[in-house]
């Protein structure tokens, strides 16, 4: 329904953007570039406010229903349901029956939804809203896809809790699970930081944020850069000089441990980092095309000072 009245409203509006003349292919892939309702981007509001705050309430409810469940059952076998802090009897926490498993699952949801919410002013430049226009594939994707599907080893992981068999792993897997997601966040999170950043100080239009949390190494002073003949400049430094599409390293980081956590009894929740692998793949083949296009020899020069796109040294 809303793919539908988009698509009739920017007809009716003449708002349609690089149009191919194919209704099916144009309805799949949109016909506005950011229709905007009331002074609201819808493009950007869909993308941003809806579907990741589903995605962490869904996994904060699997989370919350499994300690429910476990915390009965403690309490059936005598066992107690708070711990004494301090051994004085003066503070007593409750005790947490959630599995390690499904606690990452809440972590690594958390963190995402989190980034979206503080860094929302870094949203505007990414590919999704700069470039893509707002039909049928990110309207369905993003209130639908990323909530429902996004959260395929959650809902496993409850499953396998609630039937008796939850999932644990030894001590030094999920730990090695857990700081792997917390570096692959660090290198995403800076890594979007510094590319945006960099935008806004060169725009002039750059405001120091104190959302939390803002972490080391997420503003560059005095980067290095290429700057091409258009007159734009292609940053050089920073996790830049490391690798073309760091970010996109470190995002399918995070979606592999994603299914990682869940062991290995099914498949289904690694579709997300599948997905993602061949949606980052396609994207950044057209994100080569377009730049060779636009910026000639000068991306030739930029990707011989930056010759890797995704893992240093290798790819």
């Amino acid at each position: 329904i809303v793919s539908v009245i988009t698509y009739a409203v920017a007809f009716l509006t003449k708002t349609t953007h690089r149009m191919s003349g194919s209704h099916a292919y144009d309805f799949f892939m949109g016909a506005p570039l950011n229709p905007r309702f009331l002074g609201i981007d819808l493009k950007m509001w869909s993308e941003i406010r809806i579907p990741w705050k589903i995605l962490f309430l869904v996994s904060l409810s699997a989370a919350v229903k499994e300690h429910d469940v476990n915390a009965a059952a403690a309490l059936a076998q005598g066992l107690p349901s708070t711990f004494d802090l301090m051994g004085l009897g003066i503070v007593e926490l409750p005790i947490i029956r959630t599995s390690a498993p499904l606690l990452f699952m809440l972590l690594a949801h958390t963190l995402y939804v989190n980034a979206c919410m503080k860094g929302e002013e870094c949203i505007p430049t990414t590919w999704d809203i700069f470039y893509e226009k707002w039909g049928w594939m990110l309207i369905y994707w993003n209130l639908s896809g990323v909530p429902f599907s996004y959260c395929y080893s959650t809902v496993y992981l409850l499953n396998k809790s609630l039937a008796g068999e939850t999932v644990v792993h030894p001590s030094w897997y999920q730990t090695t699970l857990f700081v792997a997601l917390l570096a692959a966040y660090y290198v995403w999170d800076t890594a979007n930081s510094q590319k945006n950043r960099f935008r806004m100080k060169e725009r002039g239009t750059y405001v120091e944020r104190n959302t939390f949390p803002q972490l080391p190494w997420g503003t560059l002073e005095n980067p290095t850069y290429l700057k091409t003949k258009r007159g734009t400049k292609l940053l050089t430094g920073g996790w830049w000089g490391i690798a073309r599409k760091i970010h996109y390293t470190a995002d399918l980081v995070m979606a592999l441990s994603w299914g990682l956590v869940t062991g290995t009894g099914s498949g289904i929740p690694y579709f997300y980092f599948f997905f993602f692998t061949t949606v980052l793949v396609h994207r950044v083949s057209r994100d080569i095309e377009l730049c060779k296009e636009k910026y000639s020899d000068d991306w030739d020069a930029y990707c011989k000072i930056v010759p890797y796109i995704f893992i240093p040294g290798i790819f």
